[in-house]
């Protein structure tokens, strides 16, 4: 499938444009056709874009790699620094490895009124939202990315990956291809290379872009379900906890929005659906029973009309 080469320019253009902090843009490049493209484009429109190389260290030879392509970036007039990181931690290498990405790229801003540009694709959104599905994640998941989460901006999220390369090609560059990109021990690949293509097939196209499209309509129904759970929290919320009838009063959508906030505020987490419903069910389906046991040692207790958070054992 070819490619719109101005495809991502006009998406970088228009990103910047409804972007609130005006400092020095920081793209992360590792390489690849997205970032690269991504980083043309921002330094196209603001000749003060700058990359942040991450070297994960997670391949032999990556600091070679890592240090060649930011000489390559600078010898085209684009400050680019090498920043290495460890990764390690729980979740596995993809979530340990997100997680260094992220700190060093947030660490490397220029200034605190800099956007980060991440090089997220229509296809890596339809990635997320199927692995959201296949897990079960909920609503929040299925979502996907949003293109603005400060500091973080992700201006390619309606520009597929051939456009990428077609913006690659178009400056005679070829990009670094991952191999951990085409590994089957990674669920990504398994999804963009396996399910994605089925579903392409059996659904006769276009796949992709419905489920990027299901993402937009689920962000702007979690935006409006989140700002109603902000106000009812704030007219629930008591010195001594949550007011059972203010929270009666709201659907259980929204009841479940201000639990989970509520609790995460006071170190109850991580919270699954199964902790949310059965919270919740102390508001709209209370019969006496007692309340759930939380991650934290905690426990939820509903007494003379209000929701309390104990530590375990007492409230007993």
């Amino acid at each position: 499938m070819g490619g719109d080469a101005g495809a991502v320019r006009r998406a970088v253009r228009a990103a910047l444009g409804r972007t609130p902090l005006t400092g020095p843009p920081l793209v992360g490049c590792s390489g690849g056709a997205d970032s690269l493209a991504l980083l043309l484009a921002a330094h196209a429109e603001r000749p003060d874009a700058r990359a942040a190389v991450v070297d994960h260290g997670l391949q032999r030879g990556s600091a070679e790699r890592s240090a060649a392509l930011a000489e390559d970036l600078r010898a085209r007039g684009i400050e680019a620094e090498v920043h290495a990181v460890v990764v390690e931690g729980a979740g596995g290498t993809e979530a340990a490895a997100r997680r260094a990405r992220y700190a060093a790229l947030s660490a490397a801003r220029p200034s605190a009124a800099s956007p980060v540009l991440l090089g997220h694709t229509l296809d890596d959104q339809a990635e997320t939202v199927l692995l959201g599905l296949g897990r079960g994640s909920g609503p929040r998941s299925i979502a996907g990315m949003r293109e603005w989460d400060p500091p973080w901006l992700r201006p390619l999220l309606a520009v597929r990956r051939a456009d990428t390369r077609a913006t690659c090609a178009a400056h005679g560059l070829t990009p670094w291809e991952d191999p951990h990109n085409t590994d089957p021990r990674f669920t990504r690949v398994r999804l963009r290379r396996e399910a994605l293509p089925l579903l392409e097939d059996v659904l006769a196209g276009g796949v992709a872009e419905a489920l990027a499209r299901t993402a937009a309509q689920l962000r702007d129904d979690e935006r409006a379900l989140t700002e109603w759970a902000d106000r009812v929290r704030c007219a629930a919320e008591r010195a001594d906890g949550l007011d059972v009838a203010e929270l009666a009063a709201a659907p259980a959508a929204v009841r479940r929005r201000v639990l989970r906030s509520w609790l995460r505020d006071r170190g109850a987490g991580p919270l699954t659906d199964a902790h949310l419903r059965a919270a919740d069910d102390l508001v709209g389906a209370w019969r006496g029973q007692g309340g759930p046991r939380l991650p934290g040692g905690l426990d939820l207790v509903r007494r003379r009309g209000r929701l309390s958070l104990h530590t375990r054992g007492a409230h007993s």
